[in-house]
């Protein structure tokens, strides 16, 4: 049996001093992480957090945030990671769900703490200050940093086991309210261990940790460099604003895997903060979360030849991916579609049809995914839980979560997304698949970036199509030239009737293209 916080405690055993995680100038060894997340973990055990229990993260991406995070896991509880630039609302409703024991907060969180007590909205969760200097905001104080360096160093005798909850990630719901989704020590540990092996990672590893905590792309950064004792180098959050820096970082740290969502690679090629052969020491990328555009690919590929590029994809419901691709040679063309694969060792994708019966090679329907890593699903909420993860027809004693994508299966056998099935829109009689128009313009040369999104008309009720776009540094691109070049390409009811220029694309949280507020800057007068 291996859970999460075995990994650590096995690299402090044989290699105390290798280092663990390298953030700037602070250098944590496995031997230190592994002290830390014990002292912290009898602070949580003497504050009376036990099995089952919840304790809430509200500390910025740092190794004190990973050491909770293994501190929770000894005291047998799950932790979530709260975003600290959510407004109080939202994490209001993130507490009221969760109802932690103990909430582990820094300074960096104090303007939210005070705006929550301010509001009522803490409930009767104590804090857990992990900071040098006094707590000056009136609420309960668990215990504080001075209490966990006085706390015992020795090992935990956790209780818990592979079918505990390790954390509870809360993505956005459609209602408004923000729904947990549970994983457990065994739906990362499979992943963590195929993926280790797959990709081949070892001590001598300098690991990228660029997600934010809240995000499951990050569970695979943390718990995969510390499975294969490599070390982990954590992204600061402000470096996203700065690709030539992003760049710098890989070059300086001689990192060996990156991992991210394709935006900030984006970025970078937008920059051309990419150098050929640049990187010297990086053997992998991979990315997750949302789609490649081709283009985006092509440069990073023809700039640093040495490198494997693999295509990872799976929802947070998944648990981290369940598909990978591992692209071949470059692409040769702008509109060749980069599949995301085949299933990882004991997950299984399916494109089905309305029945659940699979669909026809080449015919397009709703992806499914079943294996080791389904969530056991939306914390205390059964209903959500029934809808999204359904009895598999062929198999009763099998579950299938649907993904909301629409795919189809290839030639090889590879599955290759078609885009998200509430993206399919239908304008005058016609269906019409945003990603196919968003391939398209992915092909364009004079695009960097670019997002089609239906808007709201005065007409007959039927949407409008929007295109956002972002031309290269220095490219003046009129939306006529756009729409003439789009129009060698796709016919004409698929040709966007709204264009907007901008800088960038806006991100939501986890780095992501934020399209609800694409389509309400769109909607904007």
């Amino acid at each position: 049996m291996t859970r999460l916080q075995d990994w650590v405690a096995r690299q402090a055993e044989g290699r105390p001093d290798a280092p663990a995680i390298v953030f700037g100038p602070e250098r944590v060894s496995y031997g230190a992480l592994e002290q830390v997340s014990n002292q912290l973990a009898r602070a949580l055990i003497a504050r009376g957090c036990r099995r089952g229990d919840r304790v809430a993260l509200l500390v910025p991406k740092s190794p004190r945030a990973i050491a909770a995070m293994l501190g929770v896991l000894k005291a047998d509880c799950a932790y979530t990671p709260v975003d600290l630039r959510n407004p109080p609302a939202r994490v209001e409703r993130v507490l009221e769900a969760l109802q932690p024991r103990v909430v582990v907060a820094t300074g960096a969180a104090r303007e939210l703490l005070a705006a929550l007590h301010r509001d009522h909205r803490l409930g009767r969760a104590a804090i857990a200050w992990l900071e040098a200097e006094a707590c000056d905001l009136p609420f309960p104080v668990a215990f504080t940093l001075a209490d966990v360096g006085r706390s015992e160093a020795t090992p935990v005798a956790s209780r818990n086991g592979e079918d505990d909850l390790a954390h509870i990630l809360f993505t956005s719901g459609s209602t408004g309210v923000p729904k947990g989704v549970t994983i457990t020590h065994a739906n990362v540990r499979h992943f963590v261990e195929w993926a280790v092996r797959y990709f081949g990672m070892g001590p001598d590893d300098r690991v990228s940790g660029h997600s934010p905590l809240h995000f499951d792309l990050s569970t695979f950064d943390v718990y995969g460099a510390f499975a294969a004792g490599a070390t982990l180098y954590p992204v600061a959050p402000e470096l996203n604003l700065l690709p030539h820096k992003v760049a710098e970082l890989i070059r300086q740290a001689e990192l060996t895997q990156w991992f991210s969502v394709p935006s900030i690679l984006l970025h970078m090629a937008q920059g051309d903060a990419v150098r050929p052969n640049d990187f010297p020491a990086l053997r992998r990328l991979l990315w997750c979360g949302e789609a490649f555009p081709t283009r985006g690919l092509i440069h990073w590929m023809t700039r640093l030849p040495h490198v494997t590029f693999t295509n990872l994809y799976g929802p947070t419901e998944a648990t981290i991916a369940s598909s990978y691709y591992r692209v071949p040679a470059c692409p040769t063309s702008d509109r060749e579609a980069v599949p995301i694969g085949t299933g990882c060792e004991g997950e299984e994708l399916l494109v089905l049809d309305e029945r659940l019966d699979p669909v026809a090679r080449g015919g397009i329907g709703d992806l499914y995914i079943r294996g080791v890593g389904l969530s056991p699903g939306y914390w205390c909420d059964p209903e959500k839980t029934r809808a999204a993860f359904v009895p598999n027809p062929h198999d009763p004693s099998d579950r299938l979560y649907r993904t909301g994508d629409l795919a189809r299966v290839d030639e090889q056998g590879r599955i290759v997304l078609v885009g998200r099935a509430d993206s399919q829109i239908k304008i005058r009689g016609y269906r019409i698949e945003l990603g196919e128009i968003e391939a398209a313009l992915h092909a364009l040369d004079a695009l960097c970036e670019s997002a089609v999104v239906p808007v709201a008309t005065d007409g007959f009720g039927e949407p409008a199509l929007a295109c956002v776009y972002v031309p290269h540094r220095g490219a003046e691109v009129a939306p006529a030239a756009l729409r003439q070049r789009l129009a060698e390409l796709l016919p004409p009811y698929m040709l966007p009737t709204r264009w907007k220029r901008l800088e960038r694309l806006p991100l939501n949280p986890n780095g992501k293209v934020d399209r609800r507020a694409l389509r309400d800057l769109l909607a904007a007068p």
